[in-house]
């Protein structure tokens, strides 16, 4: 089912890789026209010209700022009109013991994993509302629904972007917004690779390797949830490895 995509206005955050980049890829491919933001500009300049989309579809995007969310935002309407879709995907794990008091960590992943889900849903709001229409798909992860040791912090940033979601659908039922959480399990991306306490990093690393499944599982859980008719919204998708116990 990929119905209602072509010719829609997805902007993505945190596209340089990951999740991001494979929602990119299959929404390239189904017709959508894409603005994708993220730090690392060379690694979204490379896409760009491997999907061959226009040079101006990028823009170096750090979401713990809200005026950089702004202007990603901005530019995709001043540029096709209109603001369909975004995808609030950029996010950190960094995850650690408590007692360890990764005091900076902590404040990093708060700042782009909250923080940078409501900066797109600002960035956002003014346009569809005034369109009234639109769609915000916010990322969350099975961490968002339950924890473990060593990923308490992360934990609560992907509940609170599981709180904020719903608080968000509830409150634009009058503006015909619609909105979706995604909780993604163990997906090969470069999250692993942001940890760098020993004594957390070596199990979820040991657990990736063992079961991860292919970016392109989240890329088929946004389109799925953008095909659907405009009067149906799909609110939360949870999926994980079928291998995957935690």
């Amino acid at each position: 089912m990929t119905e209602n995509i072509k010719g829609k206005v997805v902007v993505i955050t945190g596209a340089s890789s990951g999740l991001g980049e494979a929602a990119a890829r299959l929404l390239a491919k189904e017709g959508a026209k894409l603005v994708l933001g993220a730090r690392r500009l060379d690694r979204l300049q490379a896409l760009a010209t491997e999907l061959s989309l226009d040079s101006d579809a990028v823009m170096r995007t750090d979401v713990s700022k809200a005026d950089e969310v702004k202007r990603l935002v901005d530019h995709a309407v001043k540029t096709h009109g209109r603001v369909d879709v975004i995808i609030n995907n950029a996010g950190l794990m960094p995850s650690s013991l408590l007692e360890h008091l990764h005091v900076e960590e902590w404040d990093r992943m708060i700042d782009v994993n909250i923080k940078g889900v409501l900066y797109g849903i600002a960035a956002v709001m003014p346009h569809m509302k005034a369109q009234k229409s639109g769609h915000i798909i916010n990322v969350s992860s099975v961490a968002g629904h339950k924890v473990g040791p060593g990923s308490a912090v992360y934990a609560a940033t992907k509940h609170a972007v599981r709180v904020i979601s719903e608080g968000l659908r509830q409150e634009v039922k009058p503006h015909n917004i619609r909105t979706t959480i995604i909780s993604p399990g163990a997906v090969a991306t470069e999250l692993p690779d942001t940890i760098t306490d020993a004594a957390v990093g070596a199990g979820v690393r040991a657990l990736y390797e063992r079961v991860a499944i292919p970016a392109d599982a989240f890329a088929r859980a946004v389109v799925f949830a953008m095909s659907q008719p405009e009067n149906v919204d799909i609110n939360e998708i949870l999926f994980r490895p079928t291998a995957q116990e935690y």
